[in-house]
């Protein structure tokens, strides 16, 4: 019989909890950009505003996963973790004050700066992935294919629910699956 080391033992269940509560962001983003999407194609102006929303929230999501993720490190690796996440969340607001300004110039209408603004939100979230982990990067991609999708079909919000639907599904087996093996 094989004696459990009551040290290793936390930190599996620990890693657990950690995975089930970054599944649960996943499933979060996926659920508010579906929201979103279906904003946007009922009104491209309301789109606008709920995507620039997103992107604060996305960002305070990221930065209190980091937080939580940090706290088992050093005092200054938190400061050096959060400074880094306020900092690539702020670059993507200024972005979208940039598409902003775009819009105001004439440059864009709503539908367009709506689409621009989501790839944004895909960009920045699939890059907050290298630092979250898989599934922010997840996200991010169903967030820019969510973009193209919509660029491409008129009835684009069937084909984004069953992607969205394939992505949680996905997700949860290979939680189910990582937890059988460990």
């Amino acid at each position: 019989m094989v004696k459990k080391d009551p040290e290793i033992v936390p930190r599996v269940g620990s890693v657990r909890r950690e995975s089930r509560i970054e599944e649960g962001v996943l499933i979060l983003l996926i659920i508010l950009s579906l929201i979103g999407v279906g904003v946007t194609d009922f009104s491209p102006t309301d789109g606008y505003w709920y995507w620039i929303f997103m992107i604060l929230i996305f960002g305070l999501i990221s930065i209190g996963l980091a937080f939580v993720e940090s706290k088992k490190m050093s005092g200054t690796v938190v400061k050096e973790v959060l400074a880094v996440q306020a900092i690539h969340w702020l670059g993507s607001m200024l972005t979208v004050f940039g598409v902003f300004l775009l819009l105001q110039a004439g440059r864009l209408n709503y539908e367009d700066t709506g689409l621009v603004i989501l790839l944004i939100l895909a960009l920045a979230t699939f890059i907050d992935g290298i630092h979250l982990g898989w599934r922010f990067s997840v996200a991010g991609l169903f967030l820019g294919t969510t973009s193209v999708i919509a660029a491409f079909f008129d009835d684009f919000m069937w084909i984004v629910l069953v992607l969205a639907i394939v992505i949680i599904l996905l997700t949860l087996y290979w939680e189910q699956r990582g937890s059988r093996a460990a």
